[in-house]
Parts: C-alpha cells; structure tokens; sequence
C-alpha cells in the first residue's frame, strides 16, 4: 500500500490560525511574527512599544499590534482576550517576551531578580493557562488515536537555561530560561491528552536587539566564536524553521521537547 503523505507546504501551514507572540516588537519577536505570517496565520504580535508594532503590521495585513507589558497580570489577560474577540481562537502562542537582568550577581538584588522572573517565567506560564482554558475547537486525545490538529505553546527559552553563560550570562535570567524548560516539560505532561502541545525553543547566540553590545565587541564575538562547532553566531533567519515546526502540525507528535538551535555550542 502506498503510504499518504502530507504535502510539505501543507504540513507546515498556519492558514486559518491564531497566533499570539509577545516581545515582538523588534528582534527574533518581530522576526517570528512575521514568520508566522507568512505561513498563513493571523498573528498578534504584543509588546511595550507600539510605534514598532505598527512598522511591523505595515509589512503584513495579517500582523495586528497590540500593547501589552506581559509583567503586568491584566495585560496578559487583555491580549489574549482580545485575540478570541479579533478571531475567535488561539492556535498557537509564543512566549518570546524576556528581560535580560544583571550579568554579575552580585549586582543584582532580590528585587530585580523577582522582577525578571515575573517577565521570563510567570507570564509564559499565565499566557500558556489562558490559552489552556480558552475555547477550542481542537478534541481531547484519548489514547491511541488518529492525529489531530492541536494547539502549540512554543517557550522561547535559551543555551544559558542549558549551561552557564558566565562571564557573560545572568543569574536570573539562566534560573528564569532555566524554569522555562522545567515549565515546558511539566505543562506538555499536564495537558497533553487535552489538545495542548508544550516545547520550547533555546537558540544559542543570535544576533538581535539584546546581544547588539556583544557583537560589536570583537573580544565578546570572538569568544562566541571560539565556543561554537560552526565558529560563528546565529542569523535569525535560522530559527525560522525551528520555531514554524514546533508551531505547525509538522511536530503533532511532539512535546515537552527543548529544541537547540545553538551552532553546537551546547554538544561540546
């Protein structure tokens, strides 16, 4: 018997879907709404900054801007409200939205380490409930049974949830990326059978808003350099593969999985 196979372009489709991506107004946020749009989903692309979500939706009709500080608990619930309100689903959410925190511990108090937990860790968590307990059209999973379309939570966490980033990495923000992996693998274990999907992305050194000042200077570059298998940093156009499987039904049968896209960094 010949065995069916899915057309690439279809298995990789969003068309008709929802998708919600926080921090996205500049960097790999803006960069993944605009990948998600371009697979055919409307996407609400969420952030501080609306002057730059507005540059963004002028790219695409199918990007729509909404202001959203995700450390503040009524603004995570305003934004996905307002994506069952625009289309009337969720499909997919990509909790993107980070803060980077202090390099050196010690200069970095209770406080600000709370605080940057409450952007990188509580909100991804709050965001992926709400979706969890929004209306859909997707049914429980009883076990053994035919795929079907499932919603996708897609955590982007990091290599320094991974491993240390020291000299150059952070203390709450390598707990809060670390967390993030933690949340991922426990959340996909909790709703599973409930039509959820749960993985994360940990992208290793890519160039973006964030990592401007450690790409321009050459003693920082080249220690990214020395450090990874392809002797280089990352493009963001190299994630957009990464981050549309783990959105789409290419990866239906995948969750709680942590994928790397690092240049090898992690594997020395």
């Amino acid at each position: 018997m010949t065995p069916v196979v899915t057309p690439v372009a279809e298995l990789f489709s969003l068309y008709g879907r929802t998708a919600v991506v926080t921090g996205a107004s500049s960097g790999l946020g803006a960069r993944f709404a605009t990948v998600l749009a371009s697979a055919g989903a409307t996407v609400l692309a969420a952030a501080r900054r609306l002057d730059r979500l507005k540059e963004l939706a002028d790219g695409d009709p199918r990007i729509r801007p909404v202001v959203c500080d995700v450390s503040r608990a009524e603004d995570r619930v305003r934004l996905m409200e307002t994506a069952l309100d625009e289309t009337g689903r969720i499909d997919v959410l990509v909790n993107n939205a980070g803060a980077p925190g202090a390099a050196r511990a010690e200069d970095e108090s209770a406080d600000d380490f709370a605080g940057v937990l409450d952007v990188n860790l509580v909100a991804p968590f709050h965001l992926a409930r709400l979706l969890a307990e929004a209306p859909s059209s997707v049914r429980t999973q009883p076990v053994r049974t035919q795929p079907v379309r499932t919603r996708s939570v897609v955590n982007v966490s990091s290599v320094l949830g991974l491993v240390s980033g020291a000299p150059l990495g952070g203390a709450a923000y390598a707990a809060s990326k670390a967390g993030l992996l933690g949340l991922t693998r426990e959340l996909a274990g909790q709703w599973g059978r409930s039509g959820v999907r749960v993985n994360a992305l940990a992208p290793g050194w890519f160039r973006s808003e964030m990592t401007d000042e450690l790409f321009a200077d050459e003693r920082s570059r080249r220690w990214v350099e020395r450090g990874t298998m392809l002797g280089r940093g990352g493009d963001p156009g190299e994630l957009d593969g990464a981050l549309l499987y783990l959105a789409s039904d290419a990866s239906s049968y995948c969750t709680g999985h942590v994928l790397t896209v690092d240049g090898g960094w992690t594997a020395r």
